[in-house]
């Protein structure tokens, strides 16, 4: 496939034959079972056909598509580890490419865009795409200045196939919900949809992207590339090497695993602090590592593309998060309890035990604890099971809990997040960014003398 499909009919009727081919799958699943196969082998072997499957529909569509799919990448680690391997290898394959527009396409695209003489804004360009993801694609060029740059062209037709695909995958969000376990799939979907226009209008990820760009220009820690110019479904940025994070995650040291984790979390909690904006697309496809840290060439950098998707927080991370925790860690039951009531976490309507609420929470904010957590799959796939499984206490009380609008996006990116540092198995200092970045979070200092007061009591016991 070497374009993206843009009539409806098309495009519908491959994710509409997902439903069957999982159908039929669970068909041959009875029929091994018949045949005195354990039911536990032929789950894990109907799980990674069905996953097989499904992502290799996901990457070719592009569109909404693969944006589902990118969005679901992040979750592999709560995947059983027997079928998590050729899963990782399908998910890979969504985070840094897809089939790409033919070079007629794209020049056309551009001559649209910026003008029959685009030609002459770059010294070079390069016709094979160095990326191509869901909406768009990249390609390298050299800007008429002389800076190497990323050609970031946006799909024809991504914004009807964004809106198709996931009105499509809605519709059998009940059938995908197993394949990752503890993530509810139809509020992921209906997340997605409702960031549709904010992800085909590249004019506004060109000012997230800068507003990045500047607040971190000579940060010591994390590299936005720069916005050279935008038009319209074209952004030029400057080009940015460096090691995936995909690939880091495949087969990088323990040192680049710790670092990286260290400035995931870091870059997660100070970008809403500096910028006022949530970066919203954590998939590892968007990271790269970069030599030149603050300890020299062999020290790391965090490199960060795609501001498509962002969360406008112009006072960084709502405070209560951040004071929820501290009190959560501090075993302070009913406090927590009457925060999340007022934040409407808790519906007037139900009323639960404060005490139950606090052992709920405890195991998902283990990180934060310690002075150092080291995150893995088997603890990402101790907390699915625990929130996914209808027998367990935990599940039914999640199931009272309400997510209020404005926390849904913060929620998912947090949870993203710690999906990919535990596909990095990294050591991290949490804590240590929370104290730093997250408001609300940082124990109270112990209060002081004021300053008037001071003299007075010294000049007393002087004179007693």
């Amino acid at each position: 496939m070497s374009d993206l499909p843009r009539k409806a009919v098309t495009r519908t009727a491959k994710l509409a034959a997902l439903p069957l081919g999982f159908a039929g799958r669970a068909t041959w699943g009875l029929g091994k079972r018949i045949v005195g196969e354990s039911a536990d082998l032929v789950g894990r072997e109907l799980q990674q056909r069905t996953a097989d499957q499904l992502f290799k529909v996901l990457g070719e569509l592009k569109g909404g598509a693969m944006k589902f799919g990118q969005a679901l990448s992040v979750f592999e680690s709560a995947l059983p580890e027997e079928v998590a391997g050729p899963y990782r290898v399908a998910l890979t394959k969504l985070q840094e490419a897809a089939p790409p527009m033919p070079t007629r396409t794209v020049h056309s695209v551009l001559e649209e865009r910026l003008g029959e003489h685009w030609r002459e804004l770059f010294e070079e360009f390069e016709d094979k795409p160095a990326a191509a993801a869901s909406i768009g694609q990249v390609h390298r060029a050299v800007w008429h200045d002389g800076r190497e740059v990323a050609v970031k062209v946006q799909y024809p037709g991504a914004g009807e196939a964004l809106v198709s695909d996931l009105t499509q995958l809605s519709r059998f969000a009940r059938l995908l919900g197993p394949l990752v376990p503890g993530v509810d799939i139809k509020p992921l979907i209906a997340e997605l949809k409702d960031r549709v226009s904010e992800e085909l209008d590249y004019g506004l990820e060109a000012q997230a992207q800068q507003a990045h760009a500047e607040e971190f220009t000579d940060d010591p820690d994390v590299v936005v590339p720069a916005v050279v110019h935008q038009r319209d479904q074209v952004l030029v940025t400057e080009w940015m090497d460096g090691v995936p994070l995909s690939e880091v995650i495949a087969d990088g040291t323990p040192a680049q695993r710790d670092r990286a984790g260290q400035l995931l979390a870091r870059f997660l909690f100070s970008g809403p602090a500096r910028t006022g904006l949530l970066h919203a697309d954590p998939h590892p496809g968007n990271f790269r590592l970069l030599p030149g840290g603050p300890d020299g060439e062999d020290d790391w950098r965090l490199g960060v593309l795609d501001f498509g998707t962002v969360d406008r927080l112009p006072g960084g991370l709502p405070p209560t998060i951040g004071a929820a925790l501290r009190m959560a860690l501090d075993g302070e039951a009913d406090a927590v309890y009457e925060m999340l009531r007022t934040e409407g976490f808790v519906k007037e309507s139900i009323e639960l035990d404060p005490e139950a609420v606090l052992d709920y929470l405890l195991p998902i904010i283990e990180p934060a604890q310690v002075e150092e957590f080291t995150f893995t799959r088997g603890w990402m796939r101790s907390q699915a099971a625990r929130i996914a499984d209808p027998r367990s206490p935990a599940y039914q009380l999640g199931k009272q809990l309400n997510l209020p609008p404005s926390y849904l996006l913060i929620h998912r990116v947090t949870l993203s997040t710690i999906g990919v540092l535990c596909q990095l198995g990294a050591a991290v200092r949490l804590r240590e960014e929370l104290e730093e970045w997250l408001p609300g979070f940082a124990s109270r200092p112990e209060a002081e003398v004021p300053d008037d007061e001071g003299p007075d009591d010294e000049q007393a016991a002087a004179e007693a």
